[in-house]
């Protein structure tokens, strides 16, 4: 298996869309979703974690990784409130007391896992001969 490109060899353009847009998007739908089936949002949430493990393979190493995933779960937490509220269905998954928090739990939550994609990426290059040596 290849790694795929760093993330910072891409064009700022490119950068934009999948750092930004696409969280956002996804975040958008799974908002969407929130209001009709609970299984669903729970579906697509998790597609979403397997997405924030695959951004940091993007990085050289797992604070790279760390830094993307905070702020793309930042960003898709935002979307799914934002088309939530637009949409204008009652949730079927509890929100909490204070919606806003999610944002705070999906930043954290989308850290670790893009600090795992960045580590395992790192893991893989040093296995194929990109990368010197592993980080510790």
């Amino acid at each position: 298996m290849q790694a795929p490109p760093l993330f910072r060899d891409r064009s700022r353009p490119a950068q934009i869309l999948l750092g930004g847009v696409v969280p956002l998007l996804f975040g958008g739908g799974v908002g969407v979703v929130l209001g009709v089936s609970a299984g669903a949002y729970w579906g697509l949430a998790a597609l979403a974690g397997v997405g924030g493990v695959l951004a940091g393979f993007e990085h050289r190493d797992g604070w790279g990784g760390a830094d993307r995933g905070l702020v793309g779960g930042a960003i898709f937490a935002l979307g799914i409130l934002i088309a939530h509220a637009i949409a204008g269905t009652h949730a079927k998954v509890s929100l909490g007391g204070f919606p806003p928090f999610l944002i705070v739990i999906d930043a954290i939550a989308g850290m670790f896992l893009g600090a795992l994609g960045g580590r395992l990426g790192r893991m893989l290059r040093w296995r194929s001969g990109t990368v010197s040596e592993p980080s510790p």
